[in-house]
C-alpha cells in the first residue's frame, strides 16, 4: 500500500456492530474521502465472519479475526472456525483476544455480583488465549490483544467508570505477560486502548508488542506519561469505535474518522510536529499488520 494514498489508520474498530445501521455505507464512504483505513475487529465466529465480508467489498478495510475474552460472550475458540477465514488476504491480525478480568463497580452494587472475577474463569480465559497465540503463530499473523484489569479505566465516563487509572488490580496485565513471555521472540502484535503504567508498557514492548490509544486521550491525562515516554515507532492511533469518542464528539456514537483526533493529541502530548507524528504511526501500522 503506498503511503500517498493513506492518510491516517485505525487500527481497531468495530464497523460490523449494530451502532450503525443504515449509516455504516455514509461512514465507509466519509472514510473513503478522507483517506482513512481502518482493521475491524471481530469478536467471535459471526462477528469475525461479516467484517471479512466488509472489507472485502472495501479497499480501506482490513480485518482481525478472533474470540474476544469476555466471558459474557460464552464462546470457544476452534480453529476449525477461522482456518479459512484466516487465509483471506484483508486478514491482518488474530484477535481481539487475552484476558478481561474487569467487574464493573455499578453491576456490583446493583446484582451484587463478586467484586472479582472467579479463578475458574480466569483460567478459562487463559486456555483461550493460548489457542490464539498458537493460531497466530501458525499463521504468521500479529496478535490484537485486549487486556483488562478489575477497575481499569476503558473510557471514562462514558462507560461508567468514574475512576482514573489505578495502580491496584493489575492482574490481567501480570497474567497476559507470563502468558507471552513463553512466546518471546516468537509472536508480536498490539496491546489495544492500553491503560497501564509505564513499566507496564515498556515490559511489552521488550516482548515486541506496539501500544495503541483511543480517543479517552483527548479528554484524561492519566496516559500522557505512557505515551511521552515510549517511542513514537511503538504507537497507534485506533478509536474503538463506536465507543469512546474522542473530543470534540464526546457522548456520541464513534467513528473511524475520528482517529484524527487521536492523532491529533499524540502529537501535542509529545510536543512533536503533527505531520512527522501522522506519518510514523502509518509506517508503525503498515509494518506491524502488514498492510
Amino acid at each position: 500500500m503506498n503511503l500517498k494514498s493513506i492518510k491516517y489508520i485505525d487500527i481497531h474498530s468495530h464497523l460490523d456492530f449494530a451502532d450503525y445501521g443504515a449509516d455504516q455505507k455514509n461512514i465507509i464512504q466519509k472514510m473513503k474521502d478522507l483517506g482513512i483505513f481502518t482493521i475491524s475487529i471481530g469478536t467471535g465466529v459471526k462477528s469475525s465472519n461479516e467484517v471479512v465480508m466488509l472489507a472485502e467489498k472495501n479497499d480501506n478495510i482490513y480485518v482481525c479475526i478472533g474470540n474476544h475474552p469476555d466471558d459474557e460472550l460464552r464462546e470457544n475458540f476452534d480453529e476449525k472456525d477461522y482456518e479459512e477465514l484466516v487465509k483471506n488476504p484483508k486478514v491482518v491480525a488474530i484477535g481481539e483476544c487475552g484476558l478481561d478480568y474487569f467487574v464493573d463497580p455499578k453491576l456490583k452494587v446493583e446484582s451484587g455480583k463478586s467484586k472479582v472475577i472467579s479463578e475458574e474463569k480466569k483460567e478459562r480465559q487463559k486456555k483461550e488465549f493460548i489457542k490464539q497465540i498458537e493460531f497466530a503463530i501458525k499463521y504468521d499473523k500479529p496478535l490484537m490483544l485486549h487486556i483488562r484489569d478489575e477497575g481499569k479505566i476503558l473510557g471514562g465516563e462514558t462507560l461508567g467508570i468514574k475512576k482514573g487509572l489505578s495502580s491496584e488490580n493489575i492482574s490481567a496485565y501480570s497474567d497476559a505477560y507470563e502468558i507471552l513471555k513463553k512466546y518471546d521472540g516468537k509472536v508480536k502484535g498490539n496491546m489495544h486502548f492500553f491503560a497501564g503504567s509505564l513499566e507496564w508498557a515498556k515490559k511489552f514492548i521488550d516482548l515486541g508488542f506496539t501500544i495503541s490509544f483511543t480517543g479517552v486521550i483527548t479528554f484524561a491525562r492519566q496516559y500522557d506519561e505512557v505515551i511521552k515516554n515510549i517511542p513514537l515507532d511503538k504507537i497507534h492511533a485506533e478509536t474503538d469505535a463506536p465507543f469512546v469518542a474522542p473530543i470534540p464528539y464526546r457522548g456520541k456514537r464513534n467513528e473511524p474518522t475520528y482517529v484524527i483526533e487521536v492523532v491529533k493529541k499524540i502529537a501535542e502530548i509529545r510536543g512533536e510536529d503533527l505531520e512527522a507524528v501522522r506519518l510514523q504511526l502509518l509506517k508503525n501500522a503498515m509494518t506491524v499488520f502488514g498492510i
